[in-house]
């Protein structure tokens, strides 16, 4: 059978390793995946509780319009209800724009290194991909992603917090950048940990829709909420652009679960407050062991912290599997020389960081 010529050779995505598999794979009994970005402390018990009230209800599509989660979001955010677009993980928007805006004929802009799924669904549909390399810092070059833009283009991407670096683009920056995109231009505003970023001057977006028709916000259920097993992203943009945009969607692209429990878990503010102040906990273990090791490390406002160890990514990855960690190496995220670790519990922390203290002792930095 013959498929579209710019699927060939195109990778698959690929997640973390399972647990399962990794104990089975090593003999081991006890994994720790920090790998996916996941919430270590789960979900709120509210969202647990109302899918156990519908564990029953399983004969009846969903609701293909989201109303219960639609209103409850709407109210939330502080948008117009027909603002919204729901999908199965924020990963299924990005697909309904790429296929709603992107074809042979256009261009689209994004920074690299960063979310992969960009430049993925953008080159199933034929587009071309102008990738900007981000700063040393790891921040999004903004100046240089302007001046890729021309009359082709359809799509920015902005990715913020950026992931794979954590790094973020502060207000002032991404306003500035907004009032220069041309107005046919969309820009996409990633926030996928959203919750996390704690930055006092990390941008409020949402405010920007009743000055820009051309920005869309992306946001998810599956990092902060904890339900990324249930897979529910919406989209936040311009009316009349949803309108338009929705009919690309499939009609009952997330389960009845997944929306009950996403409107619950918008009821329970305090688990979320308290989800994010355990992450920065974390966050500052390894930030104190960084700088203790001499290593060099990219500030994050999301739940995932990139650190430099000056040797291949994939050796830091083998090394800590072998011990029953499941980490993302840098090298398929364009940080070769990196490993990027989900801040997990106090003492997943504190283990995987001895673990590393060990392995830095046994092979400091700079030695091959």
């Amino acid at each position: 059978m013959q498929v579209k010529r710019q699927l060939l050779g195109l990778p698959s995505y690929k997640p973390g390793k399972p647990i399962d598999e990794v104990k089975k794979e090593l003999g081991l009994t006890k994994v720790i995946k920090l790998a996916s970005n996941e919430n270590p402390f789960g979900a709120s018990p509210k969202a647990a509780e109302a899918i156990r009230e519908l564990a029953a209800n399983t004969a009846i599509y969903p609701d293909g319009y989201a109303a219960v989660l639609r209103e409850k979001v709407a109210q939330k955010i502080g948008v117009a209800q027909e603002q919204l677009i729901f999908g199965n993980g924020s990963d299924e928007i990005i697909q309904f724009l790429c296929r709603a805006l992107l074809d042979e004929n256009t261009n689209t802009v994004t920074a690299d290194p960063t979310f992969s799924q960009y430049k993925l669904n953008a080159t199933i549909e034929g587009a071309e991909v102008r990738e900007i390399a981000c700063k040393e810092d790891g921040t999004h070059d903004l100046e240089a992603m302007l001046a890729a833009i021309d009359e082709n283009t359809r799509i920015v991407w902005v990715c913020n917090p950026n992931n794979p670096s954590g790094t973020y683009i502060d207000k002032a920056s991404f306003e500035q950048f907004m009032k220069s995109v041309p107005a046919d231009v969309l820009v996409v505003s990633d926030e996928a940990y959203y919750e996390y970023a704690i930055a006092d001057d990390f941008p409020q977006s949402i405010p920007l829709l009743k000055t820009y028709k051309n920005l869309i916000v992306l946001r998810t259920f599956s990092k902060a909420y904890g339900l990324a097993a249930l897979r529910v992203g919406y989209g936040v943009g311009d009316a009349d652009f949803i309108a338009k945009l929705d009919p690309v969607r499939p009609p009952f692209n997330n389960t009845t679960f997944a929306h009950a429990a996403a409107a619950a878990a918008l009821d329970d503010d305090p688990f979320i407050a308290e989800c994010v102040q355990k992450n920065r906990e974390g966050m500052k273990l390894y930030e104190a062991f960084c700088e203790e090791q001499g290593l060099t490390y990219y500030s994050s406002q999301a739940n995932f912290i990139l650190i430099d160890f000056e040797r291949s990514g994939d050796e830091v990855f083998d090394y800590l599997l072998k011990r029953g960690f499941i980490i993302r190496s840098g090298e398929a995220l364009g940080f070769p020389t990196c490993a990027r670790i989900t801040v997990g519990s106090q003492e997943e922390n504190e283990e995987i960081l001895s673990i590393l203290k060990e392995m830095l002792q046994t092979q400091p930095i700079g030695q091959k």
